[in-house]
């Protein structure tokens, strides 16, 4: 039962978090998968818009409307699970409302409310990733027709260099803002400073260690001179000279990433105060 309920509650969320982001879609470095979704999304439409009811089994099924870890899945305006090419089948016949509290419940039926149109609606919410197990960054498209709403999404496990420049830019505002508070929160693994597989790290220019981490405590205290990427660069060095020269900057290398759980091209870039280094990094795909 809890898999079931945990499965309800993230469905509920894709559409809570569908009113907070409204219709336009942020640059992003998913661009193929985006285009890829919403061309599934529309031949699922246009095949229900042919072939009426007698078309939803189909969205169950291995086959055509899957589009390698893509696939659609269908929800009624009365919160009853329609169809699913993926995980969620196990949702099939079920009202999924019923198992929502009632602030769930509110923003949920406000979605399942909106009016039928050509509209893609789009949102992101956190899943299951089927391949690999881990609960991972979805973006989903869906549109209401009729009385059910049809969706396809695709996981991030990478996050953008406009992301992590812009964590970068609320970090180094924090730490000027009230810096103690900041380093006790970033080492508190919170949410404001920790995204998927962008999180925040500082380094005391005196001391020359590491003064707080977002993703690994365990380095926290440590001497920062002594730090090396998985192929056994100097980073921790390189970092330290190039934010003397230049305040600011950018540095490659390979380190490990939390949410794929693979070695793989980072870029991190820093800023430097007058007493700390602040630094957050983005992942690169394999054949950037």
């Amino acid at each position: 039962m809890l898999p079931i309920c945990r499965n309800v509650a993230l469905v509920a969320t894709m559409f809570l978090i569908a009113n907070v982001f409204g219709q336009g879609i942020p640059e992003d470095r998913y661009a193929d998968e985006a285009d890829r979704a919403k061309s599934l999304l529309r031949k699922a439409v246009d095949h229900y818009q042919e072939n009426g009811e007698k078309a939803i089994a189909a969205f169950s099924r291995q086959g055509e409307f899957m589009d390698d870890e893509l696939y659609v899945y269908v929800i009624d305006t009365e919160g009853i699970m329609l169809a699913s090419g993926g995980p969620s089948a196990n949702l099939i016949g079920r009202d999924v409302s019923q198992a929502l509290n009632d602030d769930l419940n509110k923003g949920f039926k406000e979605a399942l409310a909106l009016p039928p149109s050509d509209t893609i609606h789009h949102a992101d919410y956190r899943w299951q990733n089927w391949q690999d197990g881990r609960e991972e960054r979805k973006r989903v498209f869906f549109q209401r027709v009729d009385d059910k709403i049809f969706s396809v999404g695709y996981y991030m496990p990478r996050s953008s260099e406009g992301e992590a420049k812009a964590l970068l830019n609320n970090v180094v505002e924090a730490v000027k803002e009230n810096s103690q508070q900041t380093f006790e929160r970033i080492n508190k693994l919170d949410a404001e400073y920790l995204r998927d597989d962008l999180y925040a790290f500082v380094v005391d220019r005196e001391t020359q260690r590491f003064i707080a981490h977002g993703y690994n405590l365990r380095l926290v205290g440590s001497d920062f001179r002594k730090l090396h990427s998985a192929d056994r660069h100097p980073i921790g060095n390189q970092i330290l000279e190039a934010a003397a020269q230049s305040g600011s900057g950018r540095i490659p290398y390979l380190w490990p990433n939390p949410v794929t759980r693979k070695n793989e091209p980072k870029v991190t870039l820093f800023e430097a105060t007058d007493s700390y280094i602040v630094a957050v990094g983005y992942y690169l795909d394999e054949e950037q």
